[in-house]
């Protein structure tokens, strides 16, 4: 009695894990890597690239063929309502966080086929992977070694990486601005938008904002990912 219970559970199990197991491996991965994103877009030369940053972003640096419709702008369902929704699309912006917002529209929309690229255009270039930028616009990208210039004071040196976009960064903002009468005498307070310098973001490794590094004698002694209050902050340069 207990082999003929046995036996047809056993066998539910396999068939359910079996189906399971189906169900991973043919579910196609929607977030590439920079090497992945890459080479799909290499199977896939007529599919749509769009860069969902700002215009002011896309501006100073994009992948190459790449569209721009900013995800917070006023016009992102309309321009996007004009695309093919059965053609695969590939999306990014600077970290990944926007792309990933866009993405879920799109696909809720009813576009099939959305690809997106871990790590945004950050991690792209983090990777060597090449841009292509406005010929118009001036750069104005901070090099490493006139980074490492700003560090060489007898003070503590707070560095504020932000963006224009970034919620917690204009929250933060304005007391960062006292902080930086308040404490003249103690710290030197450097704010750099990542927008203007992603190259030197990726290479110092910024993944998020805000990104808060603290300096004594050009060594880093503290670090803050996100937001922090100025009381707390305070803390941390007294």
């Amino acid at each position: 009695m207990q082999n003929t219970i046995l036996i047809p559970f056993v066998l539910l199990t396999m068939i359910s894990f079996y189906t399971c197991s189906n169900v991973q491996v043919n579910e196609t991965k929607k977030t590439l890597d920079p090497t992945e994103f890459s080479e799909k877009i290499k199977q896939l030369p007529t599919a749509t690239l769009i860069d969902v940053r700002t215009p002011e972003e896309y501006s100073k640096g994009h992948l190459q063929n790449a569209m721009n419709i900013d995800w917070n702008g006023n016009d992102f369902e309309k321009s996007t309502s004009t695309l093919d929704k059965s053609k695969p699309v590939f999306v990014y912006c600077l970290s990944g966080g926007r792309s990933s917002s866009a993405a879920e529209n799109m696909r809720a929309k009813g576009f099939t086929e959305v690809y997106e690229l871990k790590g945004g255009i950050t991690e792209w270039l983090d990777k060597g992977f090449p841009e292509a930028t406005d010929e118009n616009v001036t750069p104005t990208e901070m090099s490493k070694a006139q980074y490492d210039s700003l560090l060489i004071t007898d003070k503590l040196v707070l560095v504020d990486f932000y963006a224009e976009w970034c919620g917690p960064c204009k929250k933060m903002t304005p007391f960062l601005e006292e902080l930086k009468t308040e404490m003249k005498d103690k710290v030197v307070i450097i704010r750099i938008n990542v927008d203007e310098s992603p190259a030197l973001a990726a290479e110092l490794n910024i993944r998020a904002l805000p990104t808060l590094f603290l300096y004594k004698d050009k060594k880093l002694t503290w670090s803050n990912v996100g937001y922090i209050s100025k009381r707390e902050l305070t803390k941390h340069l007294n």
